[in-house]
């Protein structure tokens, strides 16, 4: 064997073990169509991070538009999520002119995706009165825009990870679907700080140039992206196969499964607990604990580490062929420390015990996330042949909880806050609680409330588990990401 082929064959070996993802490709996945696959994860993470990051900020500070209407704004995508499930089960039994059935969604989510950043820039000028026109017109067409990109997003994104699954071999799933993930997570990044250095300069005209040429990305991003990614089935594949079931009956299939509906209920209450402190975190560690902005805008990132952190546990445990659902209770178990940790910093006067909080919130969360996924996800594989159930609707259904009750929660949380803040303010509450933690508590401790009944919801399907037969535990499937709703 001659040297150039020993250095071949023991690269192979050290790309496969360390390089991230190489060992993700597969014979019908090469690494090359997979990286170009994950292009929709950048374009959905590029539209999260200017709905959530960059537009919120705009609005309230350089265009003076009311936080409580931005914050209506920013939360009427959530408005389609529970949609997901009925997008999800369309890609599954449709079967376009072109013998394609996740292809059609993606591409039409990706026009909704431009249409909406299309409109909101010129939508929210009017608004503000920079633009021609009465006021009612840009709220009317900031409304239409936002609505736009939401239903976009969760179409794109639910159709796009069906498809993922749909060509990942079995084998290699996890670490293909860990990529798209990482896909997201660099698309907002990276989006975010774009957005922000080319609005360092602001302007009405230079806002519309970002958000439209944001628009024109998405669809060069996603047509790339979908470029011969899924095989044509002949016409006559159709009248071969069985009759498509009513998205009602695949819903009831799908909710009356053994231990669908009790998963579904803490999937809800388990997001909602880990969300309502979204939009609160950063204030509490400024206004409560005084600290200075460089420090607060760290609470992401560590969030974010932690949430890394949990995704590399999960699939080392799952892997391991660890039950997911007792790995959720343990999310939610340090969840509960997490919350503690913060509630505690202030009386502590402890910065390093806050921010201790804020790095378990992000692995109890990605804890629970990951492992209600995976169980999830066993519903599918364990069932789905005799129900008729595809990747789509179960796909459809857990994001469609997920993203509700973490909208949901945000905007409870924020308005909870305000309201408890508010009493304060008036001396309703009395003197012992006249400070401005006191709204802040109230949210961590319904947080916490939350997190117990998340445990009541999910213990039978952990005592389920534990008498479950040896082969049914088995037919869990290996972790993965491809019906993860981001």
């Amino acid at each position: 064997m001659s040297l150039q082929q020993l250095a071949i064959k023991g690269w192979t070996r050290v790309g496969t073990r360390f390089l991230p993802f190489a060992d993700a490709a597969s014979t019908d996945l090469p690494l090359p169509r997979l990286l170009r696959l994950s292009l929709f994860q950048v374009s959905v993470g590029m539209a999260l991070a200017l709905l959530n990051g960059t537009l919120n900020r705009v609005m309230i500070v350089e265009l003076a538009v009311p936080a409580w209407l931005v914050s209506l704004m920013v939360a009427l995508p959530i408005v389609f999520a529970p949609l997901r499930a009925l997008v999800g089960h369309r890609s599954d039994n449709h079967f376009s002119a072109l013998g394609w059935k996740r292809v059609p969604y993606i591409w039409f989510g990706s026009l909704m995706m431009f249409g909406g950043l299309a409109i909101i820039p010129f939508a929210v000028l009017v608004l503000t009165g920079q633009g021609e026109g009465p006021a009612w017109v840009g709220q009317a067409g900031a409304a239409l825009g936002f609505l736009l990109l939401g239903a976009g997003v969760h179409t794109t994104q639910t159709a796009g990870l069906a498809l993922a699954t749909d060509l990942a071999p079995p084998a290699t799933r996890p670490r293909v679907v860990a990529l798209l993930y990482v896909a997201l997570l660099l698309g907002m990044v990276v989006s975010s700080l774009g957005f922000s250095w080319l609005l360092a300069n602001f302007s009405g005209t230079r806002l519309v140039q970002v958000v439209q040429g944001a628009a024109v990305v998405t669809m060069l991003l996603n047509a790339i992206a979908l470029w011969k990614q899924e095989p044509r089935r002949p016409r006559g594949a159709l009248a071969a196969e069985p009759a498509a079931p009513s998205f009602r009956q695949a819903w009831s299939a799908f909710i009356n499964l053994p231990r669908a509906r009790r998963l579904m209920w803490a999937v809800g209450l388990g997001t909602a607990a880990f969300s309502m402190q979204d939009i609160l975190l950063e204030p509490y560690g400024g206004q409560i604990l005084g600290l200075p902005v460089g420090s607060t805008s760290a609470l992401t990132a560590l969030t974010a580490w932690g949430a890394l952190a949990a995704f590399a546990l999960a699939a080392r445990r799952l892997q391991q062929g660890a039950d997911p659902v007792r790995l959720a209770a343990h999310g939610a178990l340090v969840g509960l420390v997490a919350f503690a940790l913060v509630i505690f910093a202030n009386p502590l006067g402890m910065p390093l015990v806050f921010y201790t909080g804020a790095v378990l919130i992000g692995l109890g969360g990605g804890l629970f996330a990951v492992s209600t996924l995976t169980e999830a996800m066993g519903l599918d594989v364990r069932t789905g042949a005799a129900t008729g159930l595809g990747h789509g609707i179960a796909l459809g259904a857990f994001g469609a909880v997920q993203a509700t009750a973490m909208g949901v929660s945000v905007a409870v949380g924020g308005g909870l806050r305000d309201g408890v803040a508010m009493l304060v303010d008036h001396g309703v509450l009395g003197g012992a609680l006249d400070s401005p933690v006191t709204g802040y508590g109230v949210v961590y401790h319904l947080e916490i409330l939350l997190l117990f009944a998340t445990l009541v919801a999910i213990g039978p399907l952990v005592r389920r588990s534990r008498t479950a037969e040896p082969a049914d535990r088995g037919s869990n499937p290996k972790f993965g990401l491809a019906e993860f709703p981001g």
